[in-house]
């Protein structure tokens, strides 16, 4: 396996890890970043949706402990049955929209315009969010949630199949505008990724089979594994930060990375391609 390719493989699995559960879109991070290191291919876009199982591995060892106790009291606990169908809620309605849309959504909106205008969109979304008074949170942890809550979040992340729109960002900003705590809003939208990832991610894997071959499990192995590391330190910094801490520069950040898509659009130096 070349060397080089590795390398890639590596500084891929770093964009992966350490955007995915922000508010910032990882996906347009990788374009920008495939495009920048010559890895956008078609087996790089398989790449790409397949190292964030690394990512959501990263979720599942730190909230092992919540996970695992979930799962053990699903026969006889109405809490952890509660919680545990209030993620399938939240799972199925993109799955639904996916298998409709997913087709006709990479080939007519994956543009520079509307990558570069969700980005700028979605930053003055979280400011306005932020903005709204302490006293509309209704929901503070995240075993209070309802249905009727998860399938509005689970409708609410259907809008991350917009290029550039931000899986984290739409859960965790339409959950604030929800009633949902940032707190709740960051737990739930971190449990809701595991099912809607792992998904994504296999699918991927088994509709592109026939470009794959075992010489790749190099690559795609180094990949998984960075963006675990990266993702977990990521998760780890962000709890903490959320703790005293809002989402107003990621706002700013998302403003400027929209401007930068239509930089590189304008000049040639990416092409925003799905």
């Amino acid at each position: 396996m070349d060397l080089i390719l590795l390398l890639k493989a590596a500084v891929m699995g770093v964009v992966e890890g350490l955007t995915e559960f922000l508010p910032i879109s990882s996906t347009g991070h990788l374009i920008l970043a495939g495009a920048l290191l010559g890895f956008d291919d078609d087996k790089a876009k398989v790449f790409d949706i397949a190292i964030q199982t690394g990512a959501i591995l990263a979720v599942i060892i730190v909230y092992w402990q919540k996970i695992s106790s979930t799962v053990r009291a699903l026969p006889r606990s109405a809490d952890a049955q509660r919680f545990a169908l209030n993620v399938f809620i939240a799972f199925v309605p993109a799955v639904i929209l996916g298998l409709l849309f997913g087709k006709a959504i990479k080939a007519n909106l994956f543009t520079p315009e509307v990558v570069a205008s969700t980005f700028i969109i979605g930053g003055f979304i979280i400011l306005w969010a932020e903005r709204r008074p302490a006293s509309k949170v209704r929901i503070h942890e995240v075993e209070d949630m309802r249905g009727r809550d998860a399938l509005k979040v689970g409708l609410v992340q259907c809008l991350a199949m917009i290029p550039g729109t931000s899986r984290s960002g739409a859960t965790i900003i339409g959950g604030m505008l929800l009633g949902l705590s940032r707190k709740v809003a960051a737990e739930f939208s971190f449990f809701l990724a595991i099912p809607t990832l792992i998904g994504a991610g296999g699918y991927s894997l088994y509709k592109e089979r026939g470009l794959l071959s075992m010489a790749d499990l190099p690559l795609f192995g180094v990949g998984m594994l960075v963006s675990f590391v990266s993702a977990w330190l990521c998760i780890r910094w962000l709890l903490k930060f959320i703790a005293s801490n809002d989402f107003v520069g990621f706002a700013y950040y998302r403003i400027a990375f929209g401007l930068v898509v239509l930089a590189t659009a304008w000049t040639g130096s990416v092409q925003w391609v799905a």
